[in-house]
C-alpha cells in the first residue's frame, strides 16, 4: 500500500513537473548546462565534506533532472542536432567530473583511470563508426552504457559507508564498485570495437568498387 501510494504521489509530482517545464520558457539546452552546473556544483561540495551518500543523492538527482532535456525537447517540438551534440558533450563532462573528484578524495587514481577511458572509449567507438559510415544511434545493445555506469556509481556511494566489504576485496563498497566498472567499460569498449568492425567490414563489402 505505501509503496502504490509513493508511486501515484511521486508519479503525479513528476507528470506536473515536466508539463511545468514544457509550457515554461526554459528550452532542453538550458536543462542541459544547468544540469552540468548541478553535477559540478555537487562535486565541488563532495571536495568538502567527503561523504560518499550526499555525492550519490545529489549526482542522482542532478542525472535525473539533466535526463529531461530530451523529453522536453520532444514535448516541446524543438528537437536539434546541435542539442544532441550539446547534451553528449555534457554527459562526457559530467561524467568525468565525478570520477575526479572520488578519485582526488579517496586516492583511487589507478583504478579510476581505467574507468574514465574505458567509458570514453565505449562513447569514442561508437562516435568514430558514425564518421565512416551511418549508425543507428539506437542499434548499439553493449553492456554498459552511461546511464547503467552513472546509477550503478551513484547506488555504490549512497550504500558505501553501510555495506561492509571484506578487507581483502579493498574493504569499501566504492572501491570494489569502481573495479567492476574499470573490467565492465573496457570490456564494453571492446564490444563496440568488435561491433564496428562488422558494421565497416559491412559497409565496404557492400559499396561499389571504385
Amino acid at each position: 500500500m505505501l509503496s502504490k501510494f509513493l508511486k501515484r504521489v511521486f508519479g503525479s509530482f513528476g507528470r506536473w513537473f515536466l508539463n511545468w517545464l514544457a509550457s515554461s520558457d526554459v528550452t532542453p539546452n538550458q536543462i542541459t548546462c544547468i544540469g552540468l552546473v548541478l553535477v559540478l556544483v555537487n562535486c565541488g561540495f563532495y571536495l568538502v565534506n567527503r561523504n560518499t551518500f550526499w555525492l550519490g543523492v545529489g549526482l542522482a538527482l542532478s542525472f535525473t533532472f539533466d535526463s529531461l532535456d530530451g523529453v522536453i525537447a520532444r514535448r516541446q517540438g524543438s528537437q536539434s542536432k546541435f542539442g544532441g551534440y550539446l547534451d553528449a558533450i555534457a554527459d562526457r563532462y559530467q561524467e568525468t567530473a565525478a570520477y575526479l573528484v572520488i578519485a582526488w578524495v579517496n586516492e583511487l587514481w589507478p583504478v579510476v583511470f581505467f574507468v574514465v577511458t574505458g567509458s570514453l572509449l565505449t562513447s569514442y567507438n561508437k562516435a568514430r563508426t558514425a564518421v565512416e559510415i551511418p549508425v543507428d544511434n539506437k542499434g548499439w545493445p553493449d553492456l554498459l552504457e552511461r546511464p547503467q555506469r552513472m546509477w550503478i556509481l551513484c547506488t555504490a556511494l549512497i550504500l558505501d559507508s553501510v555495506v561492509p566489504v571484506p578487507a581483502a576485496l579493498g574493504g569499501r563498497l566504492l572501491t570494489v564498485t569502481l573495479v567492476a566498472l574499470a573490467v565492465l567499460t573496457h570490456f564494453t569498449a571492446a564490444q563496440r570495437f568488435f561491433r564496428a568492425r562488422r558494421k565497416l567490414l559491412t559497409a565496404s563489402a557492400e559499396s561499389p568498387s571504385p
